[in-house]
């Protein structure tokens, strides 16, 4: 193989793995951005003609943060979403990918933790640079009931809260660490 034949090769790698965690990142930042209840940062993932199918629901942007949000806040104290395996083919400038994922949901009409495993078949595109999401369907393949009460006991005590706002201690830079009486803890 020639030097020239080399470096193309190399760059081809490089550019398809800097594709891949842009996909990834796009997806984890979803997640998170629904965690903390952040639409501005959901709906930086979509492209605007961008379609979410969760179960019997088809949600559209730009409209899609906003009721995630609200579907949310209507039934649960506090999710979050959790990716693990995610596979990605890269066609050009699209990209279908399965992402699994694992939902804590705690419930506020009861005081119970509900724990979903289902997956994530995205469709995403490339425009200027830059993977956004434009398809999602979800699947949901089991759950799991828990008790939350040992967010109340003591070996939780002082732990920090998690926040439906930008006041969620994630958003501080810098990081630092504080006394435990400062910030919002159990």
């Amino acid at each position: 193989m020639t030097t020239d034949a080399t470096l193309d090769e190399v760059l081809r790698t490089v550019r398809h793995l800097k594709d891949r965690q842009d996909i990834l990142d796009c997806i984890q930042r979803e997640s998170r951005a629904r965690d903390r209840q952040d639409a501005e940062q959901i709906a930086s993932c979509w492209w605007p003609e961008g379609i979410d199918e969760h179960g019997a629901f088809i949600h559209r942007m730009p409209d899609y943060p906003e009721r995630a949000n609200q579907g949310h806040r209507m039934n649960f104290h506090m999710t979050s979403h959790n990716i693990t395996n995610h596979l990605c083919e890269i066609d050009g400038d699209t990209a279908y990918c399965e992402s699994y994922v694992i939902g804590g949901l705690r419930w506020l009409a009861k005081e119970a933790t509900s724990i979903a495993f289902g997956r994530y078949l995205d469709q995403l595109e490339k425009r200027d640079g830059e993977w956004r999401m434009l398809t999602r369907r979800c699947t949901i393949e089991m759950t799991a009931d828990a008790d939350p009460s040992w967010l109340h006991s003591e070996a939780i005590k002082g732990f920090l809260k998690p926040l439906w706002s930008r006041e969620d201690p994630s958003y501080e830079r810098p990081i630092v660490a504080r006394p435990k009486e400062e910030g919002l803890r159990w």
